[in-house]
């Protein structure tokens, strides 16, 4: 039997605190960029934009970043914990799941806000490590995530992962954008049980 490690098992994963997040962002920036799919011309301005997200990112209370890594980052994903008054699931249309409620008030549920894996990667399903992972870590009953209604793309990733579509969530401050999905990822006994939440998109 070929017990040779694969080259999996060259990339780690490490948390990192709100300090130390600070003082890579910069390599942080380079790894979206890379991953992203930005068209020329269009690199500094997404760089930008992902600093702005990460930097309010690393102020919410509880934040968390996991990097993978081997020799340089080949991957991120970070997010906090949903606030118990609600405000993640603000501009929900509709009525918000009694299940996703209760989770919510009772401090459960965690928000994935960004997951990032360089193209080039040798590892396979890096991206759904990385969020098993960083959810693990949370004890979190429910997962949260919320994905641009035209990136179909992505949309489709995260339900292939098992997250499921609970309706759309316009956000007051961006009211020119289109509208958001919002998905969930039941952990552990979570929603399991109640199909209801699952709606299709």
């Amino acid at each position: 039997m070929d017990n040779a490690p694969s080259p999996a098992h060259a990339v780690r994963l490490r948390r990192l605190n709100r300090w130390q997040a600070e003082t890579v962002r910069e390599e942080l920036a380079d790894l979206y960029v890379e991953s992203s799919r930005a068209q020329a011309g269009e690199e500094y301005r997404g760089r930008t934009v992902f600093l702005r997200r990460l930097t309010h990112a690393i102020r919410q209370p509880g934040f968390a970043l996991l990097v993978a890594e081997n020799t340089t980052f080949t991957g991120c994903v970070y997010g906090f914990p949903v606030p118990r008054e609600g405000t993640w699931w603000r501009g929900f249309e509709g009525t918000l799941p009694q299940s996703v409620e209760q989770l919510t008030a009772s401090g459960h549920v965690f928000a994935i806000t960004e997951i990032l894996v360089h193209p080039h990667t040798d590892e396979q399903g890096l991206a759904r490590r990385l969020q098993e992972r960083l959810l693990a870590d949370h004890h979190a009953s429910l997962g949260a995530t919320l994905v641009d209604q035209s990136d179909a793309r992505a949309f489709n990733t995260f339900l292939s992962w098992g997250w499921q579509d609970i309706g759309s969530i316009h956000r007051p401050s961006a009211s020119t954008l289109p509208p958001l999905r919002a998905l969930v990822l039941p952990l552990g006994d979570g929603l399991a049980h109640e199909n209801r939440t699952q709606r299709p998109g």
